[in-house]
């Protein structure tokens, strides 16, 4: 048996099928025709370029935005003249394109590996992306064709990559194994997403198999079966239609309000990322939109949307969720996420740097014309406000003060907008969190993104492997987090919901519903899932259960003690 991170929930049977790494070597020599010789890179660029688009489309139509952005992101970086541009100049002085290309990208990737900054270092493992599959086209070497695999197939390989992700047909694939990822990886979101059992970080594991071994996974407890024996098989096959059973046992949840055992009724919302997601959210019975990322309106864009082409794009999630709650978040930009036309300027540190509502505030007029497509869109349904990684009083209200200022100019121009609409607040940092009471008196409504609100209560990089045993919403430090600003929240009487992955975690629900959380917004493929928690647990119960949980000080004793409880 092989062990490794229990990725995605369900059990995989199937064959495996490897996707091996090529040998990317190459004959480095001059060349006697630069002319033809940049003309057959810009070829191999052109091709890159158009097929990272078009895989990008795929995951943003099959998946979400938030996979597309990391090719969108290769796309943009091998058009860059600071890239190319220095490419070119080696070819022109000789060079062939593959030593061009190879040189420049390992010069990039030498300079941001040495980084003290995870995402900087995050930037070298693109880089390689890039160089790789432009090497491919300039080699003429082709992947295997994921789309292609037979029915039943177990995929294993070192990472799932962004140009992977497009390719991937769900019922084809029974399971995934990786060599590197944690639960917050592109992996990881990408199983889950697609409902594929997998198993990530298992060590060694491509050189430890072979093409067509039989495999068994369990994405639940992270184990993983080679060519088992009889009995194991045996197990895993009953394990894989109970649980295939109990999937089935959550339709009887559609269409059925969200209520706990003891007859509370809570809301059960779902994540979005364009306005296209509202309809699966529909379609997978979501009471409403809690986080209404707006991030894809301007990664899509060579410039600033204008005020129309957003509201065009609120007002669509808005008609189709029929008058549900959708709260937008407004730009979420900086960090992880990177829009070149903004001009944002390289920072050692732009986790804690200049973003989101910091940036905003900064460049009032752009995020005026925000606001104002948000308000209007409001009089086509129910729609909130939400401010990201608000950190002091004082942002808030600034926010609420431009919010003021739209609405009477709205007014003067006869133009309608829901005079009620409200403005609320992630608490995704800890200062929000210690001044959770002070922040109540002033929103309208509280979102906790736990993934955020993790990482910077524990200082911990999620996307850094050396640190991820520290990243869990069960740490003690983040649990007391969440149960401060949930209760800070009844206190004032405003509304408190959580957005981040935790808000669909079997173990936590519990203690979210003792804490007094209003409403749960997952992905929608969960919200039949998280319904089915609900209805277990009663207030008595989740009460006892997390005075229990709160005087430990171990994550692993509270994930074992939660384990042993779950329903």
């Amino acid at each position: 048996m092989y062990k490794g991170i229990a990725a995605s929930r369900g059990i995989g049977i199937g064959s495996i099928c490897r996707l091996i790494e090529h040998d990317l070597s190459f004959e480095a020599k001059l060349v006697e025709d630069p002319v033809a010789e940049k003309k057959r890179f810009q070829e191999a660029i052109d091709s890159f370029v158009k097929d990272t688009n078009a895989m990008a489309d795929d995951i943003r139509k099959n998946i979400g935005p938030k996979e597309a952005e990391i090719l969108l992101g290769h796309a943009v970086m091998m058009s860059d003249p600071a890239m190319s541009g220095e490419m070119f100049k080696m070819i022109e002085g000789g060079q062939c394109a593959e030593s061009a290309l190879t040189a420049v990208c390992d010069m990039f990737i030498g300079m941001f590996s040495n980084m003290e900054d995870e995402m900087m270092r995050q930037r070298a493992s693109d880089i390689e992306d890039v160089k790789v599959s432009v090497l491919k086209k300039l080699l003429n070497i082709k992947d295997v064709n994921i789309r292609k695999v037979a029915p039943g197939t177990v995929l294993v390989c070192k990472d799932l990559t962004p140009s992977m992700t497009s390719q991937i047909v769900k019922e084809n694939v029974a399971g995934i194994i990786t060599e590197v990822g944690g639960n917050t990886s592109h992996s990881a979101i990408l199983a889950r997403a697609l409902e594929i059992p997998a198993v990530l970080s298992v060590p060694g594991i491509v050189d430890a198999v072979k093409d067509k071994d039989t495999a068994v996974i369990d994405g639940t407890e992270g184990d993983v079966f080679i060519n088992p024996d009889g009995t194991v098989l045996s197990k895993y096959l009953i394990k894989r239609e109970e649980f295939l059973a109990q999937k089935a046992e959550l339709e009887k949840f559609a269409g059925k309000p969200t209520v706990t055992a003891d007859g509370k009724e809570l809301e059960l919302f779902c994540n979005i990322g364009t306005p296209r997601d509202a309809k699966k959210a529909m379609e997978c019975d979501g009471e409403g939109i809690g986080l209404f990322r707006t991030e894809f309106l301007f990664m899509d864009n060579a410039s600033y949307p204008t005020e129309e082409e957003q509201f065009e794009a609120y007002k669509e999630a808005l008609e189709t969720m029929q008058q549900r709650t959708v709260i937008i978040r407004t730009l979420d930009i900086g960090g992880d996420k990177e829009i070149p036309y903004l001009g944002l300027k390289k920072e050692e540190n732009p986790f804690l740097g200049y973003r989101a509502v910091r940036y905003c505030l900064d460049n009032v007029e752009e995020y005026k014309i925000q606001l104002r497509a948000i308000i209007r869109a409001s009089a086509f349904g129910k729609a909130k406000i939400m401010v990201p990684l608000v950190t002091t009083v004082d942002e808030l209200r600034s926010v609420k003060k431009l919010v003021e200022e739209i609405k009477e100019d709205l007014r003067s121009e006869g133009i309608a907008f829901d005079e009620g609409i409200e403005v609320g607040c992630m608490m995704e940092t800890a200062s929000a969190s210690l001044i959770a009471d002070l922040l109540a008196k002033e929103a309208d409504f509280f979102s906790i993104g736990t993934n955020d609100l993790t990482q910077y209560t524990m200082a911990v990089d999620r996307g850094n492997a050396d640190v991820a045993n520290l990243y869990s919403a069960f740490q003690p430090s983040v649990l007391r987090s969440i149960k401060n600003i949930i209760e800070c929240a009844n206190r004032e009487g405003i509304p408190v919901g959580m957005c981040g992955e935790a808000a669909a975690d079997p173990l936590m629900i519990p203690l979210l519903i003792s804490f007094g959380l209003d409403e749960y917004s997952v992905n929608p493929v969960l919200v039949l899932t998280a319904r089915s928690i609900i209805s277990k647990w009663t207030k008595a119960e989740a009460d006892e259960l997390a005075a229990k949980i709160m005087a430990m000080d171990s994550k692993d004793e509270i994930i074992s003690a939660l384990k042993a409880a779950a329903k």
